[in-house]
């Protein structure tokens, strides 16, 4: 955050105008005198993270505005090419409602739909997920994994959703301080990252961690943070359901109030085998959980976890379980 990846992006567009430096797209510097910005613009499309439809008009006329005012197009050209583009982002059936009645998701989609309809050679994402609810970020992250699959569009994306810029993309770059600080394939920059920065964020990505403190915390938050890095990890949806139950039977019903101050919980997800490992650490004397489960977490417990195996460092009693 703050490193400059939107304003990189809104660069590219001239948006913002750069001090110094060149441009260069298909072989033109955009930053050279006489270039005409707006026919560049026709051909970069931008997708922006508050979706920025105009509120007054139907889904459909926020399809259709620029075709007719940019492009010349008849109204009837730009109605068809605007239903056809929201049927192929699933929203045919919401083309005559208003922005203020659809979901962030949906939003989201019609701004798309809308980008599309100039019929770019590149687009630009700019965090297209960030305003959305966890819930509704699927839908949008699998419009644009089908914009590069089907339509073979050059897409450049900022993003946090780390799985889907490492499923989708050809070329990842990551930024720190304002400048490329490591750039490469996917399997260079999320497998095999060769600087320091680099390995300690994508490090970071892989495991979530939680503090249950005796003099103040929020359960609630901590099952919301769960179901967030589910989601930004693509962990199944029932997976992430398991977590939970095993945070809330096992953590908070069962070892915490025999604790004498702290606990804490790690969580580790892995998407080559899908399995996910949590590991609670705690001070002081070995608690024997086993006797401490009544028949209803025991049932819960078997249902939600595969192994659990205990071990005691020089600090911490350790209790590393494996979730369905």
């Amino acid at each position: 955050s703050g490193t400059g990846k939107s304003t990189f992006l809104r660069c590219l567009n001239k948006l913002e105008t750069p001090t110094s430096g060149e441009i260069i797209v298909n072989g033109e510097n955009i930053l050279d005198k006489g270039v005409k910005i707006n026919k560049v613009r026709q051909k970069m499309g931008m997708v922006f993270q508050s979706f920025n439809l105009f509120s007054h008009k139907t889904i459909i006329e926020n399809v259709m505005m620029a075709q007719i005012d940019l492009l010349n197009k008849s109204k009837e050209e730009a109605y068809n090419k605007a239903l056809e583009l929201l049927e192929m982002v699933g929203l045919k059936d919401k083309a005559f409602s208003l922005p203020e009645e659809l979901s962030g998701g949906q939003k989201q989609r019609a701004a798309i739909a809308r980008t599309l309809s100039m019929g770019p050679d590149i687009i630009l994402f700019d965090e297209p997920t960030s305003a959305l609810d966890p819930t509704m970020v699927g839908e949008v992250l699998t419009v644009i994994k089908n914009l590069a699959n089907d339509k073979g569009l050059t897409m450049i994306i900022v993003t946090h959703e780390m799985n889907f810029a490492r499923n989708v993309s050809n070329r990842v770059f990551f930024m720190d301080e304002g400048i490329i600080y490591e750039e490469g394939s996917p399997f260079d920059i999320f497998d095999n990252p060769s600087k320091d920065k680099t390995r300690q964020f994508i490090n970071k990505l892989k495991v979530c961690e939680f503090e249950f403190d005796k003099t103040s915390f929020d359960f609630a938050k901590i099952l919301n943070e769960i179901r967030s890095f589910g989601k930004k990890n693509m962990v199944p949806t029932s997976k992430i359901y398991n977590i939970q139950l095993v945070a809330e039977e096992l953590c908070l019903n069962v070892l915490f109030p025999y604790t004498d101050s702290m606990l804490k919980m790690s969580l580790e997800y892995s998407q080559e085998n899908q399995s996910s490992i949590i590991k609670i650490r705690y001070k002081g004397k070995r608690i024997d959980f086993e006797k401490k489960v009544d028949d209803l977490q025991k049932k819960l417990l078997e249902f939600a976890v595969a192994s659990i195996k205990e071990e005691i460092d020089q600090e911490y009693n350790i209790i590393s379980i494996e979730v369905k």
